[in-house]
């Protein structure tokens, strides 16, 4: 069984990604039946354990979506579980240098290309033709982070360690590195600039660049600069919004009720 996302990114297609926070398999369930390329599990920011992470994997498995982590951190013990656990993809906080780069892959890919040892407990339904163990390495998404100053310093070292599939910019840790504030969907020319350079560096390389974005306007706004996987808000901020959306128009409509019932009154 091959990475369909890794076959639509190699034609050159954008996939939108999905974000889960909430650490709740219905809420991913929920969520694989909505359109979604690829939904990642979060479980540095998110609220998410290795437990939830799993359950999670195991309501999307065959719905569609494919299914990615980003782990706490650079550690091989977390990156290969949630790999042997089923997840395609794995995208890396703090990747600042080619060393850190080369550990990433070690952790991610099977010898001779790295370092996972041998268990894929969940992973290995995935191997239908052939062992997944012979088809892991060129379906597994390696995906470093981008959102340190030192990162973009030694961007492209980074993206030239082998077995790197291309860099996952982190917006609000990138400002916040810079001075700048913790937000999303940026706009400042200095940050423009280095995502201009992210597109041109994966580009070179025939890799691809995915990015974290707050709204769907400003995901599409990325993918035109050259984006291939633009993740849209989160599932925790969609339920809010829908939800806040909902109060607000029902009191709305509410209030022009009562104001038309006095004025016929």
């Amino acid at each position: 069984m091959a990475n369909p996302l890794i076959e639509r990114l190699k034609r050159g297609e954008v996939c939108v990604n999905g974000w889960l926070l909430a650490p709740d398999s219905y809420v991913a369930e929920i969520m694989a039946q909505t359109g979604w390329d690829s939904l990642t599990i979060d479980l540095q920011h998110g609220l998410h354990d290795y437990r939830s992470a799993v359950e999670s994997l195991q309501a999307l498995h065959g719905r569609g979506p494919v299914p990615l982590a980003r782990v706490p951190w650079n550690e091989p013990g977390i990156i290969g579980k949630i790999l042997d656990a089923g997840a395609w993809g794995i995208i890396c906080p703090m990747v600042n240098n080619a060393e850190q780069a080369r550990a990433l892959v070690d952790a991610c890919l099977y010898a001779p290309q790295g370092a996972r040892s041998n268990g894929p407990v969940r992973a290995g339904f995935y191997g239908t033709e052939s062992p997944y163990q012979g088809i892991a390495n060129a379906n597994v998404l390696v995906l470093p982070q981008i959102e340190t100053v030192e990162a973009v310093e030694n961007l492209e070292a980074i993206l030239d360690v082998p077995g790197i599939s291309g860099a996952y910019v982190g917006p609000s840790d990138l400002g916040l590195a810079m001075g700048l504030a913790p937000v999303l969907d940026r706009q400042e020319p200095e940050i423009l600039a280095i995502y201009d350079r992210v597109i041109a560096a994966v580009r070179a390389r025939n890799l691809i660049a995915g990015i974290q974005n707050g709204t769907a306007a400003y995901a599409a706004e990325m993918a035109a600069k050259g984006f291939q996987i633009v993740t849209v808000a989160t599932d925790v901020n969609l339920m809010g919004m829908a939800a806040f959306q909902a109060v607000t128009t029902t009191r709305s409509l509410i209030k022009q009720s009562a104001s038309a019932d006095a004025a016929t009154a």
